[in-house]
């Protein structure tokens, strides 16, 4: 008979509540706590889910003390850090939410915690278990397109801008690239084995969010709904970002990873304002190559499941606490996306290209 596995919930938002549902689905496992800094809110929340057997905490330094095989992090973006450094300290497994931070100082440090400690820093990019992904990330690393020198990706919908913790920067330190351009970045940077980036140079805006005609929040609106970078990496490969909150159009262009031999023409499923971006399934896929000097497009079929995508990152991190494996989506790998943001910010508001460093 398998051992119990002991887990705690850090915040106690909407995502929070994704995770009960993915822990329940699980045998052997048993939400035991549930911490919020707001008071009540932790208490609110056991009562809302039923969790009959957990504690209820105001401090998670506190749910931290118990004997415990993980935690869930479900805080605004700004608490990511300081909330998984402590975890990690206290020698508990952590699944943290995206994104993985604010900065990339903060990033560095959380990843050099989980290593420095042992415990696992597991971020969670639930699309990465979508099959399709992995047909890109086949396709991609199996040489059929040659070297690839440049990647276009993003996204952006034509409304689809949220409200609450999401727009405002001392909450949530960035708006759509935080929100959804880190799904699209980690889709294009896993399937060509997370290259390290060098250099970034980039532009963003909110003319949506800060129109009331817009956003009924507009007053308090102060992250970006719009982004583009030039990003650099090492092995003369450069990746054209693009993202979107609101916008006057109906897509900004599928991803597209180009090389030498071949193409990968990549598009987001679903349809309507919300859609076009890729934190959900895949829509298409199409092999650019040339047969006996001729033209050719090859639709790569799309795999159809009914997989619950938040679902199976929940079970591959439980799994994985289980066993004893290493972390399946490495906050040590997750550092090069957190980057990537982080030098965009920047770039954005010197108005030139910002250098990234990475340690060694």
């Amino acid at each position: 008979m398998s051992k119990t596995l002991k887990i705690g919930i850090i915040g106690g938002g909407g995502i929070a509540g994704a995770h009960v549902k993915a822990y329940r689905e699980l045998a052997d496992v048993e939400i035991v706590a549930v911490a919020d800094a707001v008071p009540g809110k932790a208490a609110q929340f056991i009562d809302f889910w039923q969790l009959t057997s957990a504690q209820a905490f105001d401090n998670y330094r506190k749910l931290l003390e118990l004997d415990l095989d993980g935690v869930s992090i479900c805080t605004p973006n700004v608490a990511h850090h300081r909330t998984t450094v402590d975890a990690l300290l206290a020698g508990k497994n952590v699944m943290l939410e995206k994104p993985m931070s604010v900065t990339l100082d903060e990033a560095v440090e959380m990843a050099q915690t989980a290593k420095k400690t042992g415990f696992m820093l597991n971020v969670g990019f639930q699309p990465r278990y979508d099959p399709n992904m992995k047909t890109i990330q086949d396709v991609v690393q199996s040489g059929q397109l040659g070297k690839v020198y440049y990647v276009e990706t993003g996204g952006g919908r034509r409304r689809g801008m949220p409200g609450g913790t999401f727009i405002s920067k001392e909450i949530a330190g960035a708006g759509a690239m935080a929100d959804i351009g880190c799904y699209s970045l980690d889709m294009a940077l896993n399937a060509m084995g997370y290259p390290k980036p060098l250099t970034v140079s980039a532009y963003s805006s909110n003319y949506f969010g800060t129109n009331p005609l817009y956003h009924k929040e507009a007053a308090r609106f102060d992250v970006e709904d719009f982004g583009v970078a030039m990003i650099r990496f090492e092995n003369d490969l450069v990746l054209n970002f693009k993202i979107s909150w609101a916008m006057h159009m109906d897509t900004l262009g599928p991803t597209l990873f180009l090389g030498t031999d071949g193409g990968l023409k990549v598009t987001p499923a679903g349809k309507g304002p919300w859609s076009g971006v890729f934190d959900g399934s895949v829509g298409s896929i199409t092999y650019f190559h040339d047969v006996l000097g001729h033209h050719t497009e090859s639709q790569i079929p799309i795999i159809d499941h009914n997989k619950n995508l938040f679902n199976e990152k929940v079970r591959d991190f439980v799994e994985a606490v289980r066993d004893g494996k290493p972390a399946p989506i490495p906050g040590e790998q997750i550092v090069r996306n957190q980057a990537i943001i982080d030098g965009i910010i920047r770039s954005s508001l010197l108005k030139r290209e910002v250098t990234i460093e990475l340690p060694n």
